[in-house]
């Protein structure tokens, strides 16, 4: 059945976009914050994988904006939260002696020492974006609106929320635990921070977003209230004509012959759809009984997503007072 959503994306200053790989979470965290900007918010929308597709998804053949960042519309930055930059930002806030920290950043040994280090990266991630959250403007009121971060995929997404617990559960005092305890705080404030998971409507998503939902309720303790569900293929049909494909196949092969494919060739390529509209009902109602969340469904768009026009699509879906669906 369909209902409303209990509250707006835009109450919070951090939403954390995440998804097994292959969802078009990418997708999702562009189209969100294409649409806050476009509802007047300030909004910084980050990567933290190693590469860069936001800036290409949102203006094609876009430079790379890096760890410095840059506008890309008015009113929506992007950057990508590299974590040796990171660490060489708050260890020169702390300690000063900029130049030298970042010449000992550069020695291949050093980074041959960190890269076998776990955790670091995740942390140091997390902390820049609890710091890019505190920035204030002239006026003192906060910088970006809103921040969106589009997240490693599920099982490293799991790695990234949950080292500041592990940190602070390790760690007794000093600078270390003080700064990770902040960026905990940050990440179980309910009206500050919200986890968003983008599934498919099909078997391994939807089984491997329920889990991810699970461990994050277990483990974690983030805000998560909604699910976002992408690519639902509509019905290939407008009501009413429900058995279209019944109704092509009676038809003449000769019927439209010279202007459209054969009747029986449209027939099958009806059957299909309504098998894979079929299909992909069943994974939206299985996804929301199994995470027992809210689901947000965002329609497959046969043009794909790269470009301003199809992400306003989506971001309308994403920002409006979203119609839900509950299994």
């Amino acid at each position: 059945m369909t209902s409303e959503s209990g509250s707006s994306l835009f109450e919070r200053r951090l939403v954390i976009v995440s998804g097994k790989g292959g969802t078009g979470k990418t997708s999702v965290a562009a189209a969100l914050a294409l649409g806050a900007a476009r509802a007047g918010r300030r909004v910084l929308v980050a990567e933290v994988g190693p590469d860069e597709h936001l800036p290409g998804l949102l203006e094609p053949g876009a430079a790379p904006v890096g760890y410095a960042g840059r506008e890309l519309l008015p009113g929506l930055t992007s950057m990508r939260v590299d974590p040796y930059d990171a660490l060489g930002e708050y260890l020169a806030l702390q300690l000063g002696a900029g130049p030298l920290i970042r010449m000992v950043l550069r020695n291949r040994g050093f980074r041959q020492l960190m890269d076998a280090s776990p955790g670091w990266r995740e942390l140091i991630t997390l902390g820049k974006v609890w710091h890019l959250g505190e920035q204030r403007d002239a006026s003192g009121q906060p910088l970006y609106d809103l921040i969106v971060v589009d997240a490693p995929a599920t099982g490293h997404g799991i790695t990234l929320l949950d080292v500041p617990r592990v940190v602070v559960s390790a760690v007794r005092a000093g600078p270390l635990r003080r700064h990770t305890s902040r960026v905990e705080a940050m990440l179980r404030d309910p009206d500050h921070t919200l986890l968003l998971p983008v599934a498919l409507a099909e078997e391994l998503p939807a089984r491997e977003t329920a889990e991810f939902v699970a461990r994050v309720r277990q483990e974690i303790g983030i805000p998560v209230d909604r699910v976002v569900v992408n690519a639902v293929m509509p019905a290939p049909y407008p009501p009413g004509l429900e058995n279209l494909e019944a109704k092509l196949a009676r038809l003449p092969d000769t019927c439209l012959e010279g202007v459209l494919p054969r009747p029986s060739v449209l027939a099958a390529s009806v059957a299909h759809l309504r098998a894979r509209h079929e299909l992909n009902r069943r994974y939206v109602e299985e996804i929301g009984a199994s995470t027992e969340l809210p689901v947000i469904e965002l329609p497959y768009l046969m043009t794909g997503t790269q470009g301003r026009e199809p992400l306003q699509q989506l971001g309308e879906a994403l920002v409006a007072p979203p119609r839900v669906v509950a299994a």
